[in-house]
């Protein structure tokens, strides 16, 4: 017996990662690189987070979304109101913001479960069929609304009370930690914790669209995600309204500048663990079937609803942590950041980049962040809005010269799809061949 290797090590791609990261920290600690390129780096870092979690949904799950934006501006809001709490005490405290928006989610997440325990819709269907051989049509119809009413409003309200009682339990538990905290660990926890939360926020909302969108057809779904993402950015321009420190149209400000270097891309690496596992998981490939046809993926067993939703839920979560760091970037936030026209960006690199590639979304958002602060830089004074003309041209070419991007679905390093494990591999002896000649 013989042994044959086929694992594919994880060793150089991580070394490039660390030697990526440490050769930027260092240029920019020795005064090589300006602060200007500094923060592109960090911006090119954080746009292919959310393009990843676009290709997820569009290039693996085949969901053609324009709503990303969308999920990227609650992001950014939900991380900037944690922040700027512990500085401006918006909410009157350093945390209540905080505690709020954890307790909102639990809120919503126990309503769902209890709906779902309930069966709702199976449960109105067998009352009305028992009382509709005694009664008449209009008097069953109205007693099962009835009935469903109050069902609804019982779910509503114990959604209400988790949310309640989350927050305080949220609100003493971080009070606490806040006043024992030194300000050296206390600034990267709430950090963490303000992304974690803009992220899963994102990933809720995205989730909360997706049980009625993802019933539409592709190019129907696309229209209707890019209504979700013109609604959050009409009720941004309103957001004062609700929380007054959002200031609507006059733009967030306030926010604490905490992304740096690391923290962009640390968060990217992350993503891309994530994602590849994701990607070459069980999942994965469910994923990827319904892309390539739906209608086998289902004759094949693959639960089609459940792994649309999945895609657009996780991909939703990627864009609202790229969103918390883009508010931490920047420092402001307004809702023309988060226009239809900006919403294009991120569906722009990855069909740049290559579609279901996670390399080609790596590759292509970078180049289109690097590559149109380059020709800023090239242009005569004067000039600099040509390079959008350019931006054009090249995407024009690309689209037509090689239609499947610049990677297509090729990956590199460790990010290509894991090979079998080793497995023994059974040599003949010369008697057993010796025996089969002779037979």
């Amino acid at each position: 017996m013989r042994k044959k290797k086929v694992s594919r090590s994880w060793v150089p791609s991580l070394l490039m990662a660390v030697g990526v990261f440490v050769v930027i920290w260092l240029l920019k600690t020795i005064g090589l690189l300006s602060m200007r390129w500094y923060l592109i780096l960090q911006m090119a870092a954080i746009t292919t987070i959310s393009a990843l979690g676009l290709n997820l949904i569009y290039g693996f799950n085949g969901q053609f979304s324009l709503g990303h934006i969308g999920f990227y501006a609650i992001g950014a809001y939900a991380s900037a109101l944690i922040t700027k709490d512990l500085s401006a005490k918006w909410s009157g405290t350093q945390v209540g913001g905080l505690s709020w928006i954890m307790a909102g989610q639990l809120g919503v997440l126990a309503t769902l479960i209890l709906a779902n325990k309930l069966k709702m819709g199976p449960r109105l269907k067998a009352l009305r069929k028992r009382i509709g051989g005694e009664l008449a049509p209009y008097e069953s119809g109205t007693i099962t609304a009835l009935a469903g009413i109050l069902m609804l409003v019982v779910v509503l309200a114990a959604g209400v009370v988790v949310a309640v009682v989350t927050h305080w339990v949220f609100f003493a538990l971080f009070s606490g930690l806040v006043s024992i905290l030194p300000k050296a660990v206390e600034q990267p926890i709430i950090f963490f914790v303000a992304l974690l939360n803009g992220g899963t926020l994102a990933a809720l909302v995205s989730y909360l669209v997706g049980l009625p969108l993802l019933r539409l057809g592709s190019d129907y779904f696309g229209i209707a995600t890019l209504g979700f993402a013109i609604m959050v950015y009409t009720a941004l321009q309103s957001g004062d309204l609700v929380i007054p420190t959002m200031k609507g149209a006059r733009g967030m400000v306030g926010i604490p500048h905490w992304t740096n270097w690391g923290w962009a891309f640390g968060a990217l690496v992350l993503s891309l663990f994530v994602i590849r596992n994701l990607v070459y998981s069980s999942y994965g490939r469910a994923f990827l079937s319904v892309r390539e046809d739906e209608v086998a993926a289902r004759a094949m067993g693959v639960d089609v609803a459940q792994m649309k939703t999945m895609a657009f839920t996780f991909g939703g979560f990627f864009a609202g942590v790229a969103g918390g760091l883009y508010a931490h970037w920047s420092g402001f936030l307004h809702p023309s950041s988060f226009n239809m026209i900006r919403g294009f960006d991120p569906l722009i690199m990855i069909v740049f980049g290559g579609l279901g590639s996670m390399t080609g979304t790596l590759v292509g958002s970078m180049t289109i962040v690097i590559g149109l602060e380059l020709l800023r830089n090239v242009l005569p004074s004067g000039f600099e809005d040509w390079r959008f003309v350019i931006y054009a041209i090249l995407l024009l070419m690309i689209m037509l010269l090689r239609q499947q991007g610049l990677l297509g679905t090729n990956e590199w390093g460790w990010l290509k799809a894991p090979l079998p494990p080793e497995r023994d591999i059974p040599v003949p002896t010369q008697a057993a061949v010796e025996g089969e000649e002779g037979a």
